[in-house]
């Protein structure tokens, strides 16, 4: 699906008048923003916010981005806009939300809206009449993994980390210690690599969460050419004394076909 804007608003009176570019708390418009970062970026990062442009316009207080294109935000967004369950969200995003329903049902009495412009059906309305909450509490499970996918990040400043690509496209990022990094003399980066990780797994959403690399397994990914050929020289020996394999095939099966 091409990329498309998103327009993020918030409805807040609980400072004695209607939020808007032009006045709002400080600390009601460091919050909100902060709020929309998380949400559009997830907890795979998978909007780059440093390349994402902006603009703030009234709608009483709203972030208009530009076109984004983000399987996973999109993916999100429909489940949002066709029910109020959010198991199965991106952790960060549920949080989002989570967050946002307990302040529209608070004091504050404020509303959130997501919106697509100009695709209405899609619009998220988050308010003291919705009830958008998750399900799946118990449904968690502390695993061990093997995963198979590319490593494209690895490193932090602050949360040491990499971020794991599968095959099925989803981003899963593990937590490391800066030593371990340090001490791997591999280097995987945008490559293909086996990570056993432990991670809370979900058993009805088959997702993960939490999750910790434990270490790198080293895989064979090319032909071993010496292997290949003594494999092919022992059943060239095994079936030398039989002229015809179809023949012997049929043998055993009582006839000929």
């Amino acid at each position: 699906m091409d990329a498309q804007p998103l327009l993020i608003s918030l409805h807040d009176e609980s400072a004695g008048y209607e939020i808007s570019p032009e006045r709002v708390p400080l600390v009601i418009l460091r919050t909100f923003v902060k709020d929309v970062e998380d949400f559009l970026r997830g907890d795979g990062a998978e909007v780059d916010l440093q390349a994402l442009d902006v603009g703030v316009v009234k709608g009483s207080l709203a972030i208009q981005t530009a076109p984004v294109s983000s399987p996973g935000l999109l993916r999100d967004l429909l489940q949002l806009a066709a029910s109020e369950r959010l198991d199965g969200l991106d952790k960060k995003r549920r949080e989002v939300v989570e967050r946002w329903q307990k302040l529209a049902r608070g004091a504050r009495r404020c509303v959130f809206r997501i919106a697509v412009p100009g695709n209405p059906q899609r619009d998220i309305s988050i308010s003291a009449a919705t009830d958008f909450h998750a399900d799946d509490a118990d449904q968690w499970v502390q695993v061990e993994r093997y995963l198979q996918g590319e490593i494209v990040e690895m490193g932090g400043l602050k949360k040491v980390n990499a971020h794991i690509r599968l095959p099925d496209g989803t981003l899963i990022p593990v937590e490391s210690d800066r030593e371990f990094f340090r001490s791997d003399t591999v280097n995987r980066l945008y490559k293909v690599a086996m990570a056993r990780i432990s991670a809370e797994y979900n058993v009805v959403t088959r997702k993960y969460r939490n999750a910790r690399l434990l270490g790198f397994e080293e895989h064979q990914q090319t032909l071993d050419e010496a292997q290949l050929r003594r494999l092919t020289e022992r059943g060239a020996k095994a079936w030398r004394d039989v002229p015809s394999a179809s023949d012997w095939v049929d043998s055993l099966r009582g006839g000929t076909a």
